[in-house]
């Protein structure tokens, strides 16, 4: 079954730079939504970036905008498991959060890539703190 695994993360100061990563095991199809949601202390989870698996378009939360890059690294390497980080620079003290790997497996566009009901997998989750 399919599982993510997720690493990068823990501690930086603000101003600085971070790099996360997710391997979704045992999906190997070039379809659907990967990428990272993020859930804060008291606060509604919430998509930040997201990669098409198939179109390779990208999707943002606008706090993100201009400091954040989501890729996909082996998208030269077909029938491997789909791998996504995410780098994200000039951090600020609203990133901290938890981190969440997910993929939409179905369609997703511009206007469906941020519905966490379209989710049906997802990591356990990084924590990322800025200071």
């Amino acid at each position: 079954h399919v599982q993510l695994v997720e690493s990068g993360g823990g501690s930086v100061q603000a101003g600085g730079s971070l790099r996360l990563s997710c391997v979704a095991q045992q999906y190997t199809w070039r379809r659907g939504c990967m990428g990272w949601f993020r859930q804060a202390p008291g606060k509604e989870r919430e998509a930040v970036a997201q990669i098409n698996l198939a179109t390779g378009e990208t999707y943002y939360h606008d706090s993100l905008k201009g400091r954040g890059t989501i890729s996909h690294d082996n998208v030269k390497h077909y029938n491997t498991e789909n791998t996504v980080s995410l780098q994200l620079n000039s951090v600020k003290t609203d990133d901290t959060a938890m981190y969440y790997c997910a993929v939409n497996s179905n369609y997703c566009d511009a206007s469906t890539w941020s519905w966490r009901g379209d989710y049906s997998y997802w990591g356990e989750g990084t924590q990322v703190t800025v200071s």
